[in-house]
């Protein structure tokens, strides 16, 4: 019986591995120290290539930063967003707060939680930009406004006596819970002996999004009282 060789790869195919292979191990090496932590060198170690091979990918460091965050970024906001509109579509009525942040919190951290040491990875990333005032930022208004805004036009559907500000600042919240149970720093598990456990996220699944939504009709039910206070007054 005779085996069939397996089909070279293309030239175009190793060079997709290949910027795979460095992409990965940039991403590592990035969530672990920073984009101001890590040489190009350790880059190449990582990924057992030539220095001069990232040269022929990337211009410099950050444009290698910027290709490794924006690899998963459209990943995960295409996904919520499938999310958001697939809650919308199974409602027979207005949203809700927590039906929101569920389509929007949870689909991430389905994503997270079985994504493998990539995921995990790019969750120390993304900790790692959510820490960086200016060109962090930037980064997550590429790659997220527009699903972080699709969510918010929920929210003001499911809050609509709310004043806006809050929403906002309702989000703020929601992505900083967000961003710290990505990381998986294990601080939860130090403060509670064991008792929980930072890559639980199940536990997390049932706890977070209703959590997250009380705070939002607490505070805007907290306004409305303040409103209502202020025009009996006058």
């Amino acid at each position: 019986m005779t085996t069939r060789a397996k089909p070279r790869r293309t030239k175009a195919e190793q060079r997709e591995e290949t910027l795979g292979q460095i992409l990965d191990a940039a991403e590592y090496l990035f969530g672990l120290r920073g984009l101001y932590g890590v040489t190009l060198k350790d880059v190449a170690v990582q990924a057992a290539v030539h220095t001069s091979l990232l040269h022929y990918y990337f211009a410099d460091k950050k444009a290698m930063f910027d290709a490794v965050f924006a690899r998963r970024a459209g990943v995960t906001a295409e996904r919520r967003s499938v999310a958001l509109d697939q809650y919308m579509a199974g409602l027979s009525g207005p949203p809700t707060v927590e039906g929101v942040l569920r389509a929007y919190l949870d689909t991430d951290l389905d994503l997270y939680m079985t994504g493998g040491d990539g995921w995990r990875n790019y969750a120390a990333l993304g900790a790692q930009v959510a820490m960086a005032p200016e060109w962090g930022a930037k980064l997550f208004d590429t790659h997220f406004d527009p699903v972080v805004l699709k969510m918010i036009g929920l929210l003001r559907q499911a809050l609509p006596d709310c004043p806006e500000e809050d929403i906002f600042w309702g989000y703020h919240f929601v992505t900083g819970v967000l961003v710290q149970t990505l990381a998986r720093t294990g601080r939860i598990d130090v403060l509670s002996n064991g008792l929980c456990r930072s890559d639980d996220f199940d536990a997390i699944k049932a706890r977070m999004a209703r959590f997250l939504a009380f705070g939002f009709e607490g505070i805007c039910a907290d306004r409305a009282a303040e409103r209502a206070k202020r025009s009996a007054a006058d």
